[in-house]
C-alpha cells in the first residue's frame, strides 16, 4: 500500500531569478508526480507539496541541494491519498505572503530583518510562566473557528491583506507595551506580521518558531493549543492527537464540528464550519442561503 506524505516549508532569502526557480521547481514536482502549491518571490519560497513517500523524499533532497534552500525547516505530515493535492501550482509573486506591504519587509541571506523573537515550543511555555503573554493569531479569522491558542486575540481579517488595516485601527494599541506572541500554521505569516507590528510600535513581539505545526509535534493536545488545525489542501483540517477538543460550531445548526467547507457560490470566498448533516444541505452565508459542494 502506498504511503503518502506532505511537506510544508518556507524560507526568506534573496532570490535573483525567481522565474528560473519557478521553472526548476515545477519541472522537479512534475517529474516526481507531486501536487501542491509553491509560491516564489524575490524574497524566498513558500510551499506545500504532497505525494508518495519516495517521491516526496526525492523532492526534499533535491530542493535542499540548492544552497539558498539548504537550511529550510521542512515540516512533514501524514498524507491520505493522491487527492490531497489534485493539482500543482508553482507561481511567482511580488510577495511571499500576501500582506500587501512589500516595502515593509527587509530580507537578507539571514532572513527577515526586524521581526519578532523566535520561540521554540518549550521556550514559549517558559515565557508564559514568566510573563503575562497575549497570543495574537496571524491567520484568517475563520481558521481560528476550529482551533486556536487559549485566550488568543483573533483579528477581524478575512485575508492577510487586512492585517495592515487592523494594526493601524488602534484596536490593539493597548498591547504595544505588553509581550505578544504571534502564531500561524507553519510560521511564514508571522515572519511578516511580527515585523509589521514592531514597525507600528509594539515593543515586545515574539513569534512561534515553526508555527502551530511544530507546537503540535512537541505538545500534541496537552499544552496551550485547542482544537483542530485548518490546512489549505483537501484534508481541510488535521488534529495532533485523538484527544483534540472540538471547539468549532456548525454555522447552520450549532452542533460541535471541526469540518470546514467553501461556500458553494464561486463568487464567495467565505469558509464555514459545518457539521456532516448540514454539509449535505444548505448553510447561511453573508445572510444568504448557500448550498455547499459535498
Amino acid at each position: 500500500m502506498a504511503v503518502y506524505k506532505v511537506l510544508l516549508f518556507y524560507t526568506f532569502t534573496p532570490l535573483a531569478d525567481p522565474e528560473a526557480i519557478r521553472l526548476w521547481q515545477r519541472d522537479l514536482c512534475e517529474s516526481l508526480g507531486l501536487g501542491g502549491r509553491i509560491l516564489i518571490s524575490p524574497g524566498g519560497i513558500n510551499g506545500t507539496v504532497g505525494g508518495e513517500l519516495g517521491s516526496v523524499k526525492k523532492y526534499w533532497r533535491k530542493t535542499r541541494e540548492y544552497a539558498p534552500f539548504k537550511d529550510i525547516d521542512f515540516k512533514w505530515s501524514e498524507g491520505t491519498s493522491p487527492d490531497d493535492f489534485p493539482r500543482l501550482k508553482v507561481r511567482v509573486r511580488g510577495e511571499l505572503v500576501g500582506f500587501g506591504a512589500p516595502d515593509e519587509l527587509e530580507v537578507t541571506a539571514a532572513g527577515v530583518m526586524g521581526g519578532g523573537i523566535h520561540l521554540k515550543p518549550e521556550e514559549l511555555h517558559q515565557l508564559v510562566l514568566d510573563k503575562e503573554v497575549t497570543f495574537f493569531d496571524g491567520r484568517n479569522k475563520w481558521e481560528a473557528d476550529i482551533g486556536r491558542f487559549k485566550n488568543a486575540v483573533v483579528p477581524d481579517v478575512a485575508t492577510s491583506h487586512d492585517f495592515a488595516r487592523e494594526l493601524d485601527s488602534g484596536k490593539y494599541d493597548h498591547l504595544k507595551d505588553k509581550p505578544v506572541v504571534t502564531y500561524c500554521t507553519g510560521g511564514v505569516r508571522c515572519e511578516v506580521l511580527s515585523a509589521m507590528m514592531i514597525k507600528r510600535g509594539f515593543r515586545e513581539v515574539y513569534q512561534l518558531d515553526g508555527g502551530i505545526v511544530r507546537y503540535g509535534e512537541a505538545f500534541g493536545d496537552s499544552g496551550l493549543w485547542e482544537g483542530s488545525l485548518y490546512i489549505f489542501d483537501n484534508r481541510k483540517a488535521v488534529t495532533f492527537t485523538s484527544d483534540a477538543a472540538v471547539i468549532g460550531v456548525c454555522s447552520s445548526c450549532g452542533e460541535p464540528s471541526s469540518r470546514m467547507e467553501n461556500c458553494a457560490d464561486l463568487a464567495c470566498r467565505q469558509q464555514l464550519v459545518v457539521c456532516g448533516v448540514c454539509a449535505e444541505g444548505t448553510v447561511n452565508c453573508h445572510d444568504h442561503t448557500r448550498t455547499l459542494r459535498t
